[in-house]
């Protein structure tokens, strides 16, 4: 305890005060601009943007009048159910290092404060990581990931980082990665995620695997590859139904546990961070994930069509930033795609005075209403000029309009869609056509009809 009043710091200046998610101050920005009478076309929210399925409409309807508190680690029925299905994804599990809460980013948050201390993660990650980190008092650590795998350090880079963070005196406990990625959309190779675990075990790291966009990768036949299959006594798995099945405002997620005094250790702490925060999950809402977790065949093919439509759109916005002359990875998972415009560097600077990642998202949404992220939101230098793109809100904005994407033989040909599209060409076209610089207040808006921007919520 300091004696010294001058070493007590004053209230609210225990840790530097966070601003508002990224992802949420750009649908925010969006939405306003769309209030104004502005056409916005909304790239920035990583919301699935898809309809809920009747099923689970059902299941929530009859467990309404569920208005009990429940156990803080979740119902056993819902502990159930996630188990199982990591059974059928390779990672037996038992019930009891299972917990639930409102949502996986409560659970990673919860779980940061459970392990303590500094937390290694990609470069570049989802934005909340760091902002995570950084609440809990710790340091987030980036640590850049290999060319096509995102979500996953660099494993020579990880032991380095470790090694230096250390011999500083500071106290790197954790390694938050994430399969598939988000920004990325791309899927780490088994062997980097082996090579990750052997440095983990070597350093003695807990890891996070947050993989909540595991049943959205687009081509079966690409491998993801747990860590708790190769370090399962140090490995915590996180994953919702916020993505696969579009549920993002029911706000629940699972956490398995790894099975050995780890696990228990972390069980106990777990449960004493959530039952401060949260006491226990929506009573209702587990009913309809337990449902939902155990897969019935319905929403086995519900999330097959989700994953379609995912990789016909992103694919076909990945075309078009490509053609554009934007360097683009070819998006394997979820609805991101990830265009570098570092090749066209010398010319944004000349035509719009673009020189950070910031600037090209700024001209972006003023100049043509498009919402996007920069890279440096995601932990990347300013100087880089990649973006990421959410391309899961041109499916529609009404749930008439979702329902026939999700169903369609080719849904790029849905007007709603295709206008989407030929504006994201039309906005490439004109922002790469290097034109004299104007000042900010005398840019022009393209008059194409756009997609207006959805209701704010929570997302990824």
């Amino acid at each position: 305890m300091p004696t010294d009043e001058s070493a007590v710091p004053a209230p609210g200046m225990l840790r530097p005060r966070p601003g508002v998610s990224a992802t949420l101050a750009v649908n925010e920005a969006i939405e306003r601009k769309r209030r104004a009478g502005v056409q916005v076309l909304p790239l920035g929210f990583g919301e699935a943007g898809l309809p809920v399925h009747p099923a689970l409409e059902r299941e929530l309807a009859a467990a309404a009048g569920r208005n009990a508190y429940g156990p803080v680690a979740g119902a056993s029925g819902l502990r159930s159910a996630a188990a199982g299905y990591w059974g059928r994804r390779r990672l037996e599990t038992d019930p009891d290092l299972v917990v639930c809460g409102p949502g996986s980013k409560p659970l990673l948050f919860a779980l940061l404060l459970a392990i303590g201390g500094d937390v290694a993660m990609p470069r570049p990650s989802w934005v909340s990581y760091a902002a995570q980190a950084r609440l809990t008092g710790a340091e987030p650590v980036f640590v850049p990931t290999l060319p096509g795998e995102g979500g996953v350090p660099d494993p020579e880079l990880l032991a380095a980082a470790v090694i230096r963070a250390r011999s500083r005196g500071r106290d790197l406990r954790a390694v938050v990665i994430t399969l598939p990625d988000n920004p990325t959309g791309t899927v780490a190779r088994p062997e980097t995620v082996q090579r990750l675990c052997a440095v983990a075990r070597e350093h003695d790291l807990v890891i996070v695997s947050d993989e909540i966009y595991r049943d959205l990768v687009h081509d079966p036949a690409t491998a993801v590859v747990s860590p708790a299959e190769f370090a399962p006594e140090r490995t915590v798995v996180t994953t919702a139904l916020s993505k696969s099945l579009a549920l993002g405002g029911w706000r629940i997620g699972v956490a398995r546990l790894p099975d050995g005094p780890l696990g228990r250790v972390l069980r106990a702490d777990l449960l004493a961070v959530a039952s401060e925060i949260w006491s226990s999950p929506s009573g209702p809402i587990q009913q309809a994930a337990a449902y939902a977790f155990a897969e019935p065949p319905e929403l086995v093919k519900q999330v097959a069509r989700s994953r379609r439509l995912h990789a016909t759109v992103a694919r076909a916005v990945a075309d078009r930033f490509r053609a554009a002359g934007a360097a683009t990875p070819d998006p394997q998972a979820a609805f991101y795609v990830y265009p570098d415009f570092e090749p066209l560097r010398a010319q944004l600077h000349r035509g719009h005075q673009v020189r950070t990642g910031a600037d090209l998202g700024e001209l972006l949404l003023e100049r043509y209403g498009v919402g996007v992220l920069p890279g440096s939101s995601f932990g990347e230098p300013g100087a880089a000029l990649r973006l990421r793109v959410a391309t899961s809100l041109l499916y529609g904005e009404r749930n008439e309009e979702r329902q026939a994407a999700l169903t369609a033989a080719d849904p790029l040909a849905l007007p709603w869609i295709a206008a989407a599209l030929a504006r994201i060409s039309d906005v490439l076209t004109d922002l790469t056509a290097v034109p004299a610089p104007v000042p900010v207040s005398a840019h022009r808006r393209i008059p194409r009809p756009v997609l207006a921007a959805p209701q704010v919520a929570t997302a990824g």
